[in-house]
């Protein structure tokens, strides 16, 4: 499973696609069983250079219910500033954010790997 990952042009903050248009929130962000579908949402997000900028694919894994991005620097960039838990998303303690705090995953996300080949 795949999702779709950039920094906002404006604000510098990680967003995630969503179905056409970017979100802040994990949660929010659309996943992709193949690859076809994921690479036509890269396309597409990639013709929006004025909103996101450098997009990627990211591999995430259903946690208990939760899903989390499997590389541990994908799952900081979702979660915000990492210097104190009470900065960023994970000052928000929900149940994704208890998810990606209980997920031990190390594996690096493929779309990343194709990124820096680029």
């Amino acid at each position: 499973m795949k999702m779709l990952t950039a920094n906002s042009l404006t604000t510098g903050e990680v967003v995630f696609w969503d179905h056409g248009q970017w979100s802040v929130r994990f949660a929010d962000g659309e996943r992709f069983e193949a690859d076809e579908a994921a690479d036509a949402a890269l396309a597409l997000a990639e013709t929006q250079p004025k909103i996101a900028v450098a997009a990627y694919l990211i591999d995430v894994e259903d946690n208990d219910g939760h899903w989390v991005p499997i590389a541990f620097r994908e799952r900081l960039r979702a979660l915000g500033p990492s210097n104190t838990p009470q900065h960023g998303k994970q000052a928000d303690g929900d149940a994704d954010v208890e998810a990606f705090q209980a997920s031990h995953s190390s594996a690096r996300s493929t779309g990343r790997v194709k990124l820096i080949k680029r």
